[in-house]
């Protein structure tokens, strides 16, 4: 395994961490046993790179390939689980501020590597002279995840509510290709990450939002 290689394999399970973070704090929300946090935090963290895989024809997908990402996911999921569960009652408007803030951290951290490494895994493909489909690919690997999650616990797809969530996916994904002709895979995906973390975060602390109909 080469340098870049290992650089995103390391990328891949930062992300898958922070994504299943975010599904089992969805789950514990939710009042959902160890099996359903398990469940949404697994879901979360693989959901978009099958779906991934899927549009590029990439079979079996890499999560059946290679079950590390899965398990990884789920070690995650079951340590978060135990440790709320054994602090269940304990300065619960703080725990509550904790799980959101878990929870915009994980989404935010998965959501720019993984909208990244969507966008890298097509130009590997094959397809890198094919931009548009480098972007959805980004995209929908990105929010894949986050969208299975939150239908599955029945809340509003987060990419069509919060923070200009999707559009910051979409935002990374356009730096990764525009980059491309002129800085290394990697460097490309290290900005594109970048961009996507900022916009999450400045549009949560200045409330950005696209406009809506009141």
């Amino acid at each position: 395994m080469g340098y870049s290689d290992m650089i995103i394999f390391i990328m891949e399970i930062v992300g898958t961490v922070a994504f299943a973070a975010s599904g089992a704090m969805t789950g514990i929300q939710k009042r959902m046993d160890l099996f359903g946090v398990n469940v949404l935090g697994v879901t979360t963290a693989v959901g978009g790179g099958l779906i991934r895989d899927l549009i590029l024809g990439l079979n079996p997908p890499v999560m059946f390939q290679n079950p590390r990402y899965a398990l990884t996911a789920v070690i995650t999921s079951t340590v978060l689980f135990i440790f709320m569960y054994v602090r269940a009652g304990v300065h619960t408007g703080r725990h509550a501020k904790m799980r959101e803030i878990l929870l915009f951290v994980g989404d935010t951290i998965g959501l720019g590597i993984f909208t990244v490494v969507g966008s890298h895994t097509a130009v590997t493909a094959g397809y890198g002279d094919n931009r548009f489909l480098l972007v959805f690919v980004g995209v929908m690997t990105g929010v894949g995840g986050g969208m299975l999650r939150d239908v599955l616990a029945g809340n509003m797809p987060y990419i069509l509510v919060k923070h200009v969530y999707a559009v910051a996916s979409l935002s990374g994904a356009l730096v990764y290709v525009l980059l491309l002709p002129y800085l290394s895979g990697l460097s490309c995906m290290m900005a594109g990450a970048v961009a996507v973390m900022l916009i999450r975060i400045l549009a949560a602390y200045y409330r950005w939002n696209l406009p809506r109909i009141p």
